[in-house]
């Protein structure tokens, strides 16, 4: 038997401080894995594009996921997809999970890690969001059980969602990414954009930029002025250098200071300096799925939610 895990479902088992406990461990862990995982993506005949992330693999977890997702950002949601997650005993499909809520979860504690290592010490002042769609949720949440904040300001290319936004957040919107980062101290975004929207002019000493939205080829959310001047973390120093947002900007390999990873372990310190700009831009790894698919199936099962479905019946 599978255990199907809806949105729903996974809305009510994960949670955010111990799925940031489950990748902070996971980056310190990956590294060790035997098998590197893949991501693998093609354009449709469509408005869309197809993703593929295989395997993910943790030490530790005896099992493993397989992740196929559909990415229309004309739609609502932009992403659907599924997670399969499997035994590594005998390959037995152990749970269907939905693939938009676990990415937007995994994608947002994940860049909610990497903003809280590399901002500033202390609460945020002002938390800047451009783009007010389910992994901005995922992040601003994330960040609130990690640190505390005492302003939001937010921008999307829809007013209404931003209006919304703000108004769960306690926050306010504003007309424009550039105005976000002119207040904010720290700035996630996380946009479809395949044009900078914020440039080196556009940011101060000390500030903090998570890029979420550079995770396939042509898509920018910073320029090449700004990755240059910043230091610059990513995931996946390879992966980022084929199509994260060093390649979308057309910077060398070498653009990228360090890895999160790197970070985690002390092999890089990270922010030196308050007066350090600052600018965390992850793609994505299979492995954070099964990190968060993994937690989800255990609480589930502890707590009898999610349904039971016999596929080969």
């Amino acid at each position: 038997m599978t255990l199907l895990l809806t949105r729903r479902d996974l809305n009510a088992v994960l949670d955010p401080a111990a799925c940031a406990d489950a990748l902070r461990e996971g980056f310190r862990a990956a590294p060790h894995t035997s098998v590197q995982g893949q991501r693998v993506r093609t354009d449709l005949p469509f408005p869309g594009t197809a993703t593929a992330l295989i395997p993910g693999l943790l030490p530790g977890i005896d099992a493993y996921t397989v992740k196929v997702n559909a990415k229309f950002p004309g739609a609502r949601p932009a992403l659907r997809g599924v997670i399969c997650l499997h035994s590594g005993r005998d390959g037995e499909l152990l749970a269907l999970l939905d693939s938009a809520t676990l990415t937007a979860w995994r994608t947002g504690t994940a860049a909610a890690l990497g903003t809280h290592l590399l901002a500033g010490q202390g609460d945020m002042a002002v938390l800047g969001v451009v783009g007010a769609g389910a992994q901005a949720e995922a992040t601003v949440r994330a960040l609130d059980a990690l640190r505390g904040r005492r302003d939001l300001v937010v921008h999307d290319a829809d007013p209404g969602r931003a209006a919304e936004f703000a108004a769960r957040h306690g926050g306010r919107a504003l007309a424009s990414a550039t105005e976000v980062a002119a207040v904010a101290d720290t700035v996630v975004l996380a946009t479809w954009s395949r044009r900078p929207l914020l440039a080196a002019a556009d940011t101060r000493a000390g500030m903090h930029l998570t890029s979420l939205g550079s995770d396939e080829p042509g898509k920018r959310e910073l320029a090449a002025d700004l990755l240059r001047t910043a230091l610059l973390v990513v995931d996946d120093r390879e992966l980022a250098a084929r199509t994260g947002a060093p390649a979308s900007a057309g910077l060398p390999a070498t653009a990228v200071d360090a890895t999160l990873g790197e970070i985690l372990t002390g092999a890089h310190p990270g922010r030196t300096h308050p007066s350090d700009l600052t600018v965390h831009a992850p793609v994505g790894l299979p492995w954070q799925d099964l990190a968060l698919a993994w937690q989800a199936y255990e609480r589930a099962e502890r707590s009898g939610i999610g349904q039971r479905v016999d596929l080969l019946g």
